[in-house]
């Protein structure tokens, strides 16, 4: 069973300096990938035409205020919210001067003319701000602006049990911290030190976030953005710190109809998916879950939690029997517009979870489809088109360093060309007493066009 349904071949696999740990990762912009080590040190990670052909490219970038004695604690970055313009890397870390330890948050980010999406320019670009707290996940996430825009801001949790806003100031041409509960008052009086956290925008203007606590605390809230006002809040008890919460659809949507803070995009093409599509699959009803991984239980998902809050659970079987649960990512692997579970652990597993609807709601759960084993323990996991092929790519941070795995091309082309069958076969009239009239053939022939469109795509041939 495990070996049949494992969808990626190991492209590559780069080796760190030192190791890393489950803030470690993060995405760069479109392509690239930034993996920051214990030692201080962050290499950056794309794929690059070398001699006619895409090679993997692992090098170290100098970002400046980081001392030689440094060890970063997590890193983050985002694209500025339009019609802003820039990309923004956010990096923690402890300076260990022999007597006392010194907290510190980096923010780079070069507002020069041209220079807003290179890197080796942003990594001299430095706001350096001295924290009285140790830091633990640098996050960022969308907030809605008076005037109707939105705004990129970073969230880092820290061991003085508070969540910390910072926001860009434009005039001044960097970023203040700010009141948190200005923005985000389900963030205020917190239960414990937070570990993880996460947003997500639904419909009407509102928000969910979610955070796990090092005491075992889980708790949502969901929020009219508008206010910010905290409609409804939930709250529950573990026996064991949480190392990541997770809020997500089932259900993979369009880019069009994606609600902002969405973390699993679909395909950049979105041909796959959509050809996999059915319009009566009853799971395209919107409702949104919350996966929970703690350091000794196991996984657990929260369904429907607008409705539900935290009070319809479903345990991921055999999720305990590896070590702790240290990441975790929710994306659509087998491309059937469905998302999958996917857990990594310290025990070095990769585990996929898929969801089975059952007649009674109650009687739902997650199966165990496979599972592959790494020779180090798992940190952290991203699902991004590293290639720009259009196909993404799962990249797996170990403690060891990076592995890189792509989905089959030759599985992953059999798969489009049989949907483009069944597709191209429900676009054929049937024969019949009535005829077809020009105008309406000729729109079927357009849309059946602009639909295959992506399989001009050399990596879904």
């Amino acid at each position: 069973m495990f070996l049949d349904l494992y969808p990626f071949v190991e492209d590559s696999f780069s080796r760190f300096p030192s190791q890393s740990n489950i803030y470690g990762l993060c995405q760069a912009g479109e392509q690239q990938l930034l993996a920051a080590t214990l030692k201080g040190k962050v290499v950056s990670f794309t794929y690059q035409e070398l001699q006619q052909k895409i090679r993997p490219v692992a090098k170290e970038v100098q970002f400046t205020y980081i001392p030689v004695d440094a060890e970063i604690v997590s890193i983050d970055a985002f694209n500025k919210s339009p019609p802003k313009r820039g990309l923004v890397v956010g990096i923690t870390f402890i300076k260990d001067s022999g007597d006392k330890a010194t907290p510190f948050l980096n923010i780079y980010c070069d507002y020069e003319p041209g220079s807003e999406f290179n890197l080796e320019s942003i990594a001299q670009s430095c706001l350096n701000l001295e924290l009285q707290f140790t830091p633990f996940q640098l996050y960022h996430t969308e907030v809605h602006c008076d005037d109707g825009s939105s705004e990129t801001v970073f969230l880092l949790s820290g061991h003085d049990q508070r969540i910390h806003l910072y926001k860009e100031n434009a005039s001044l041409h960097q970023f203040e911290e700010q009141p948190v509960e200005r923005l985000f008052p389900e963030l205020q009086q917190l239960p414990s030190n937070v570990l993880w956290l996460d947003t997500l925008s639904v419909a009407d203007g509102r928000r969910l976030s979610a955070f796990g606590c090092q005491n075992g605390c889980v708790g949502l809230a969901l929020v009219d953005q508008c206010g910010p006002e905290i409609l409804r809040s939930w709250r529950v008890q573990f026996d064991s710190p949480i190392s990541m919460v997770s809020l997500f659809p089932l259900t993979c949507e369009t880019e069009a109809d994606l609600p902002t803070g969405e973390k699993g995009l679909p395909l950049r093409h979105p041909t796959v998916s959509r050809f996999g599509f059915n319009s009566q699959d009853p799971f395209q009803v919107k409702s949104y879950n919350l996966l929970v991984t703690s350091t000794i239980e196991m996984a657990v998902v929260y369904r429907d939690v607008q409705e539900c809050g935290l009070s319809h659970s479903i345990c991921l079987s055999e999720s305990d029997q590896w070590d702790a649960v240290l990441c975790a990512l929710v994306i659509d692997l087998d491309f059937d517009g469905q998302k999958e579970v996917l857990l990594g652990t310290y025990g070095q597993e990769l585990l996929c979870y898929k969801f089975r609807p059952s007649v009674s709601k109650k009687d739902d759960q997650f199966e165990l489809i496979w599972r592959r084993s790494f020779k180090s323990p798992l940190l952290s996991v991203i699902y991004l088109d590293l290639t720009g092929d259009g196909l993404r790519e799962l990249a797996v941070l170990t403690l060891k360093g990076l592995h890189i795995l792509q989905h089959s091309l030759t599985s992953t082309a059999d798969l489009v060309l049989e949907r483009l069958s069944k597709r191209l076969s429900a676009l054929t009239p049937s024969s019949g007493p009535e005829e077809a009239r020009p105008e309406d053939t000729g729109e079927v022939e357009a849309n059946a066009e602009e639909d295959v469109s992506p399989l001009n795509d050399p990596s879904l041939r």
